[in-house]
């Protein structure tokens, strides 16, 4: 099969379109045939060294994507050859041929293309999680949004605006400020403005929102600054660079909370899995959230779509078709 593959860590450069073997399927694993994969700054980590990895090159990255099944291990039932399926956390998914365990493949509803779903599920997820374990976003919430331009951004908008809160965006740039506006947000402001004092001009009593979703990391501090006394700050990605140390005093002091936030210590089971993945598709057919805007690269372009997400001038999701 072909595959993205890169045999060092670095740039775009060393990715390589290579045949490699196909996977050998394990008795409790589903051979999925890939017609779309999600790219995802992970990716890029891996790619550069940042993330560890098993095993010895050529290394292939890649946790989401859908496609057809081609083929069942022998312990697995309630699946068969052709049926749709997809996935969020499976690795190696940058090939034409993919091994998903059993416990971790998402049935696709027929309404549900298979790009929607690679454009869905993990950012889609991540958004649940947010505004759900992390912090119960309900009617009346004021919320900051930070890279609200993005694939989770335009997502936590969307969800956060079907729960009836307000939402305002932080993008970099008019283009993605219209791009934030699109997909629901109440105002949305510049990171070259003084946006911190425009998130407490909007709120109620100029005290500041009452969380404040940060994934870009270096801008945590001013988070804190922009969230009111006793609100809350989710921290859960680090695009901009690792934020400074945030003193315990301060929290103390504001009865501020810090909150981490992980995909994977929420979904823990497959029964999880399928559910909050339902309701997801649910939203997407109902027409309450709808797919942020898609950019498509085949799979031997896959230098050329590591270049363009990490430019920073995407919105939206970046996918790769085999």
């Amino acid at each position: 099969m072909k595959a993205l593959t890169f045999h060092e860590f670095g740039g775009p450069e060393v990715l390589q379109y290579e045949d490699v073997q196909d996977p050998i399927l394990r008795k409790n694993e589903i051979l999925v045939r890939m017609k779309a994969i999600g790219l995802n700054f992970a990716d890029v980590y891996r790619r550069k060294g940042n993330y560890h990895l098993k095993g010895n090159p050529p290394y292939i990255a890649g946790y989401e994507g859908a496609g057809v099944v081609e083929e069942v291990g022998e312990n697995v039932t309630g699946v068969k050859p052709g049926d749709r399926a997809a996935f969020a956390d499976v690795p190696f998914a940058n090939a034409e041929l993919v091994a998903v365990p059993k416990d971790h493949l998402i049935p696709l509803p027929e309404g549900i293309s298979f790009e929607a779903a690679s454009s869905l599920l993990l950012q889609g997820l991540t958004a649940q999680y947010l505004t759900k374990d992390s912090y119960p976003v309900t009617a009346g919430t004021l919320l900051v949004v930070h890279a609200a331009a993005g694939g989770v951004g335009q997502l936590l908008i969307q969800i956060s605006k079907a729960l009836g809160s307000s939402v305002i965006g932080l993008t970099s740039s008019p283009a993605k400020r219209e791009a934030a506006l699109s997909a629901g947000a109440d105002h949305v402001f510049l990171y070259d403005e003084d946006w911190i004092s425009k998130v407490k001009e909007v709120s109620p009593g100029n005290k500041g929102a009452d969380v404040i979703y940060d994934s870009v990391g270096n801008t945590l501090s001013e988070s804190f600054n922009a969230v009111k006394i006793g609100g809350t700050v989710v921290f859960y990605g680090m695009a901009g660079g690792d934020p400074l140390p945030v003193d315990p005093r301060m929290l103390m002091d504001t009865s501020k909370t810090l909150t981490g936030g992980d995909l994977w210590n929420v979904i823990t089971s497959h029964s999880e899995r399928v559910f909050r993945a339902s309701q997801l598709f649910d939203m997407i057919q109902s027409g309450s959230v709808k797919i942020p805007e898609v950019t498509s690269f085949k799979l031997s372009e896959g230098a050329e779509a590591h270049r363009f997400l990490e430019s920073r001038k995407s919105t939206g999701k970046i996918l790769l078709i085999p």
